[in-house]
């Protein structure tokens, strides 16, 4: 995996209008709950400037002057302000995470749905860690923009414009006074934001990075331990992790720095308006000439100063959201934009009762649209026939499969089933008539029965049993504790290599298709598993196409035709005992294979004897 982070993918604009846009429009369907969160909050910031204007009049009106009854008002309006603040504030809250998690659902659930129907080139170039990433860490980046950064955002601002009101309502002078450091402020800030901007972009980068290289070293740790890789992976992803580590440092320095220079300039502020203001409370000439400074009004600047620096520092943070959330929905977008999908035909035609003729019809494709690995490949398979695909690693078998399943699309040529192309059917038709078993069998966590159902309401359990007993599943799936409710941990974790084969078999089986597909299902079976599957669906291929793909030509000697595929032609078909005749290809293949089965037989023989 490659630890380089490329210039381009970490700078980019800080606030990006067309990112924020798509982003706006996954509020729509929560809009009313959206304007009455932002008045709540506009209420809400208008009561906190309210304080200090209150102690104004409390102060100059009333403690001055000695007027007990009048100061019980005030401290009763303040307790009223502050009760009504407090339930505003609840509320607020409240909705705007109710929105947040709203939102963040459908996000999810739109990711989730579009990677569902990404066409399977997509997964051959992305890593699993690097689009949970997308789904998890990069979804929930967003969800503090959603649930407070919008909301928030007006709040502050309003609160910030409720402040200036009351300031210049009060005195002119000194709201000038105290609107000196902003430019100071600015300056403070605009240097924040250029050093917090790219090690955001970067962090982000680097947790997926970390994902996926959790992902591809958890789930070959065996591999790891078995040549002895523990050191060297332990140093990769020391490497990685300490990146993620100096990225995020770095960002907590530049944090570091910036609130206590803010708190510089708020200190800065409140001595400025303590030498303004005081000394014109000291001088009566100054005091005339200004048209009067009370105390009231000094001590209430002071309080306005403190709010006015807050909603300052919180519009700070919202910008650190602001970067989390533009560095996220770029690469979330980035996935839902992602166009690896096989068309769906614009009239998908219902296939008939699928008789199950397959035919390839000079069919060319490439994974990479250069390197051609099927070349003018034509054959036909009859209802009812067992077709068997041999070859060299890397001859084009199991591309095969993944054409007739529609994972790729044709290069040239057409796929055709009873005499339809395969594109004018859509592909959920298509793959209801197709059941394929795999060398590696991936099984879900979750019971035996649903492994083999797939939770498929038209496979009930009678139907999973009667599979299960038929390939002979059965016989280890009662042994089982809880039978077929035992849970077969993650991808069958609790089962041996050739339990999860044959459960495997069960479910392709379970689902009842026209046309059935081993690809190297018994390379990890043993010989005595292999023999009674082979028994088991001798009698179940009957009436049903089947194409088998197959390295132990022992397992093929019966099917209908045999084709012998070597480096993305057809070279050679027949029956076993045609091929055999020809000497050709296939003659060899068998040649070797029996040499090595007698070299084998000797030596287990000698060692019995010894």
């Amino acid at each position: 995996m490659s630890a380089d982070i490329h210039e381009e993918e970490i700078l980019g604009k800080a606030y990006d209008g067309r990112l924020m846009r798509r982003l706006m429009r996954y509020l729509k369907p929560y809009w009313p709950q959206v304007i009455f969160a932002v008045i709540i909050t506009i209420a809400y910031s208008g009561m906190g400037p309210l304080r200090p204007y209150l102690t104004k009049i409390a102060i100059d009106n009333y403690i001055q002057r000695g007027d007990a009854a009048g100061l019980f008002k005030i401290v009763v309006a303040l307790f009223g302000i502050i009760t009504v603040q407090a339930l505003l504030r609840y509320g607020s809250a409240y909705l705007t995470q109710w929105i947040g998690q709203k939102t963040i659902f459908d996000m999810r659930m739109q990711i989730f749905n579009h990677l569902q129907k990404l066409g399977v080139k997509y997964f051959d170039k992305n890593p699993v860690g690097r689009l949970v990433t997308r789904v998890t860490n990069d979804v929930e980046a967003l969800n503090d923009l959603f649930s407070s950064g919008i909301v928030m955002a007006f709040g502050d601002i309003f609160t910030i414009i409720w402040i200036l009101t009351f300031m210049f309502s009060l005195s002119v002078q000194l709201a000038l006074v105290t609107l000196t450091v902003i430019p100071i402020l600015a300056y403070i800030t605009l240097l924040f934001r250029k050093s917090v901007r790219s090690s955001y972009r970067q962090i982000r980068l680097l947790i997926a990075r970390i994902n996926a290289f959790l992902q591809e070293h958890v789930s070959g740790v065996i591999v790891d331990q078995i040549y002895n890789r523990e050191r060297r992976a332990f140093k990769n992803f020391d490497d990685v992790n300490g990146k993620l580590k100096d990225a995020n440092v770095k960002s907590v320095f530049y944090y570091a720095l910036f609130y206590p220079a803010v708190e510089l300039t708020s200190a800065l502020a409140v001595g400025l308006i303590i030498w303004f203001g005081g000394s014109h409370l000291v001088s009566e000439e100054l005091f005339k000439a200004h048209g009067g400074i009370s105390l009231g009004i000094l001590i209430a600047f002071l309080q306005y100063t403190e709010q006015f620096f807050t909603p300052i520092r919180d519009l700070s943070e919202k910008y650190n959201i602001l970067q989390t959330a533009m560095a996220s929905s770029e690469r979330i977008f980035k996935v839902i934009d992602d166009k690896t999908i096989i068309p769906e035909p614009k009239n998908p035609m219902t296939l008939p009762e699928v008789k199950g003729k397959i035919e390839f019809k000079n069919v060319s494709f490439a994974y990479d649209d250069e390197n051609y690995v099927l070349k003018n490949v034509s054959f036909t398979a009859n209802p009812g026939e067992t077709i068997a695909i041999v070859g060299a690693t890397g001859a084009g078998k199991t591309s095969i499969v993944s054409l007739l399943m529609r994972f790729y699309d044709v290069n040239a040529g057409g796929v055709f089933i009873d005499g339809y192309n395969i594109k004018d059917i859509s592909t959920a038709e298509l793959r209801r008539n197709i059941a394929v078993v795999m060398q590696d069998v991936f099984l879900f966590s979750g019971s035996v029965q649903y492994n083999i159902s797939l939770g498929n309401d038209d496979v009930p359990f009678e139907k999973v049993k009667d599979a299960a007993k038929l390939v002979g599943a059965d016989h280890f799936i009662d042994r089982l504790p809880n039978s077929y409710d035992d849970d077969v941990k993650e991808r069958g974790a609790a089962l041996s290599v050739g339990q999860k084969q044959l459960i495997s078999f069960a479910r392709a089986l379970a689902h009842d298709p026209k046309i059935l597909i081993l690809d190297e299902a018994t390379a990890n079976i043993d010989t005595g598993t292999e023999q009674l599957i082979q028994k088991a669906t001798e009698n179940l291929l009957k009436g049903r196409t089947s194409i088998v793909i197959a390295h132990r030509l022992s397992t093929i000697q019966h099917a209908s035709k045999i084709i012998v595929l070597h480096k993305g032609e057809i070279r050679e078909q027949g029956t076993h005992q045609e091929l055999v005749a020809m000497g050709g290809i296939y003659y060899r293949l068998y040649q070797l294979q029996y040499k090595d089965q007698e070299r084998l037989t000797k030596k287990v023989r000698s060692s019995a004897v010894k």
